[in-house]
């Protein structure tokens, strides 16, 4: 795999959290925070899911201390807090993919999952790719909540995305 392939999808990943963000802004806090039936429950908790689990495969990556919750809990109760971190954040997976090889990405790594213990070893190439999915997969439920709750995110295509 190629590293400049992880910097387009973290510019991507920019792109999608700044059209997210402005769309859930336009809602009011308890709008937010409805549960309307995701897996997550609720606009908030999955934006709070999404910044969980960049927190925790980074931390992998690149030995970063990102304070973490328990699964399923949000990491920031104010909307405004939780938005300063996801930029934080941004800048750093943005850091990360910039300094990316293809000899990093092509070893293996070790982890324990947080989930049910187990250590596991896969290609690194393979765990990258899979934060990028993650964040994807869940943005993916908040666009259609937020459709839901009448605030269109627009364009979600990649090739869409100035650039």
């Amino acid at each position: 795999m190629k590293p400049d392939l992880y910097q387009s999808f973290a510019a991507y990943n920019v792109w999608m959290s700044d059209k997210v963000y402005a769309a859930a802004s336009r809602l009011t806090d308890p709008a937010r925070k409805t549960d309307r039936g995701a897996f997550f429950g609720s606009i908030h908790s999955t934006l709070n899911h999404i910044l969980f689990g960049d927190r925790a495969w980074m931390k992998r990556f690149t030995g970063t201390a990102y304070p973490l919750a328990p699964m399923g809990e949000d990491l920031f109760d104010d909307f405004g807090a939780l938005n300063t971190a996801r930029q934080e954040m941004e800048r750093d997976i943005t850091a990360f993919t910039s300094g990316l090889t293809e000899a990093w990405l092509a070893e293996d790594m070790a982890w324990t999952s947080g989930l049910d213990g187990q250590e596991r070893i896969r290609p690194r190439w393979l765990l990258v790719s899979h934060m990028f999915n993650h964040q994807t997969h869940h943005r993916g439920q908040v666009t259609t909540l937020l459709n839901q709750a009448g605030q269109d995110v627009g364009s979600t295509d990649l090739p869409w995305m100035e650039g």
